[in-house]
């Protein structure tokens, strides 16, 4: 079904596995149809309710294929017919996502996994702003994110000087969720992906959805989209199942629903 992508969904986890290991899983168009159509059907399969994203190869993704980009390219339009899309839609899933960065993350493809909501970073993966080596400016909402994940101060830092991030740098500045070693990497991120699968999915997409409301509304605002989430998430089977198990003294059963 795919060419630049593997897609597979395996007990309420979906994985998505960029794939141009000769390119280091660099983007092209084919590969934001592509990403578009598996995140798309990742949000509306029910028995999904986690998402992760990774590359093959020893990288995540090194970012725009730069092959084809040429003096008449359009950056403009290219952000908002191809990058815009796949962001959009990751923001708007109900469902975790997390990036399994299991090598290099540059330019967009570093983008990419701060568009996600959790980061998983292999040891001897690397970080790159590589946009100022380029003349361009970060983007993808790359911008977007970096500074409420670390501050403004050291997200101008970064995208200034383009210097590459390790593994331990980035945990320590909060870019990422947990480092993880070689020999466990494939099993730590299963098990991460599999707890997430195990969360209340409704309770879990609407704190996701908060968080996003918390950057930009008053608070008066922000009260009163919280009350509207709660009312949804308190009707919720799992927040029956939570309330059912609190009172026998057991661990909760959630089926994300």
């Amino acid at each position: 079904m795919f060419e630049t992508i593997f897609y597979e969904e395996n007990h309420g986890v979906a994985t998505i596995t960029l794939n141009r290991k000769d390119k280091l899983n660099a983007f092209t168009e084919g590969m934001h149809q592509e990403l578009m159509i598996a995140l798309k059907k990742a949000a509306q399969e029910p028995t999904v309710r986690c998402l992760v994203i990774t590359g093959s190869g020893k990288a995540f993704s090194a970012g725009e294929d730069l092959d084809g980009v040429t003096e008449e390219l359009d950056h403009g339009e290219v952000i908002r017919t191809r990058y815009m899309p796949v962001m959009l839609q990751i923001a708007s899933l109900n469902k975790p996502v997390v990036a399994a960065i299991n090598g290099a993350a540059a330019g967009s493809g570093l983008s990419l996994a701060l568009a996600c909501d959790f980061r998983l970073m292999h040891e001897k993966a690397k970080l790159v702003q590589a946009f100022i080596h380029v003349g361009l400016i970060p983007d993808s909402a790359n911008l977007f994110y970096l500074p409420k994940l670390i501050g403004h101060a050291k997200a101008m830092e970064l995208a200034v000087f383009g210097e590459k991030i390790t593994a331990q740098e980035a945990k320590e500045s909060g870019l990422v969720t947990r480092v993880v070693n070689d020999e466990n990497w494939e099993k730590e991120v299963a098990q991460f992906a599999a707890m997430l699968a195990q969360k209340p999915t409704v309770a879990v997409g609407l704190i996701k959805r908060l968080l996003q409301k918390s950057w930009g509304e008053n608070l008066q605002s922000y009260l009163l989209e919280e009350s509207y989430s709660q009312r949804i998430a308190g009707k919720s089977p799992d927040h029956m199942e939570g309330l059912a198990a609190f009172k026998e003294k057991r661990t909760p059963d959630f089926k994300g629903e």
